[in-house]
């Protein structure tokens, strides 16, 4: 095992954007499927529509039968570029807490108020100063071949195509349209990711049956967070994609929602409680993963971190 070496919270920044970033191409894939799935049927009551998208799987399928195979990876860059902002803040400072002792209690053992509350105002506070970024993601997902669109098709030709439309129509009040509706998805969801993630590691270690094998704990340990959050945030993230993705009017305001709470009622007047559902399937797929590459990745640049550190004394 590497020697345990003191980071500043500008060397867990920069573990956890790498970190992130390794995962996040990985998954992008998934998450284009999540979005249209997230968007098919919007406002529409269920069995009135004909579903495009049968399932995950058929979903990826048409899309690279119709699209073309880099279609997956739509909104790669302003994705890759989000997760900088978002997991370089949310795991930095998860990662500083934690290794000064904010967050666990007298025996070393996750402390879940704590926890919960510094993983979920740091995610809040990557998630709004990101949220330009993750506009543009989710737009450019959405975009697709005429004979599969669901939702909104705002047309943009690529990222910077997207910003700068954006900008020419209202500036810093257009980029950051719809911002607040990222910060209670990614509230829960980092709380819960993080939370569970600490408890199950506690818990694993407690064992004692990974004692030389850091990397096998941390895959175990954040394959549970993940497959929590995929639970506990996907009402939010389909609030998020739909308030991100809408259609404006002249003066900037949404055509279909007036907001998160708005957003809220019309889903689940006109699609029900599974309207607020829709894509878990791909969410988990997404989350899960992302979750597990995300905090793995971190705990082997952590590894490589230190031993450079150790060998450079």
């Amino acid at each position: 095992m590497s020697a345990v070496v003191e980071k500043t919270p500008g060397v867990e920044f920069a573990l956890g954007a790498l970190s992130a970033v390794g995962a996040g191409f990985f998954t992008n894939p998934v998450d284009v499927v999540k979005v249209r799935l997230q968007l098919q049927g919007e406002l529409e009551a269920r069995g009135s529509y004909t579903k495009i998208y049968k399932n995950t799987l058929h979903a990826a399928y048409l899309i690279a039968k119709h699209e073309g195979v880099l279609a997956l990876q739509a909104g790669l860059v302003p994705a890759l570029a989000f997760q900088v902002v978002l997991n370089g803040i949310r795991l930095g400072v998860y990662k500083s807490a934690q290794r000064y002792e904010l967050i666990v209690d007298k025996q070393g053992n996750t402390d879940i108020l704590r926890t919960t509350l510094v993983s979920g105002i740091a995610g809040c506070t990557g998630a709004v100063l990101g949220s330009p970024l993750y506009l543009v993601k989710t737009q450019l997902q959405a975009q697709s071949a005429q004979s599969i669109a669901v939702g909104f098709q705002h047309n943009h030709s690529g990222s910077w195509d997207a910003f700068k439309s954006l900008w020419m129509e209202g500036g810093f009040v257009a980029l950051y349209r719809g911002w607040n509706a990222s910060m209670p998805r990614v509230f829960v969801g980092s709380a819960t990711q993080l939370t569970t993630f600490g408890l199950a590691s506690d818990w694993l270690r407690s064992l004692n049956i990974f004692p030389d094998r850091p990397i096998l704990l941390t895959f175990l340990a954040s394959l549970i967070g993940g497959s929590c959050v995929a639970v506990t945030m996907q009402p939010f993230d389909v609030l998020a994609t739909r308030l991100y993705n809408q259609q404006t009017d002249v003066t900037g305001k949404g055509t279909l929602y007036n907001g998160l709470g708005d957003a809220l009622v019309k889903i689940f007047r006109t699609e029900g409680l599974t309207g607020l559902y829709k894509g878990t399937f791909p969410t988990w797929m997404r989350i899960a993963p992302h979750t597990v590459l995300c905090l793995v990745f971190y705990e082997k640049l952590d590894q490589v971190y230190s031993n450079f550190r150790t060998r450079a004394k």
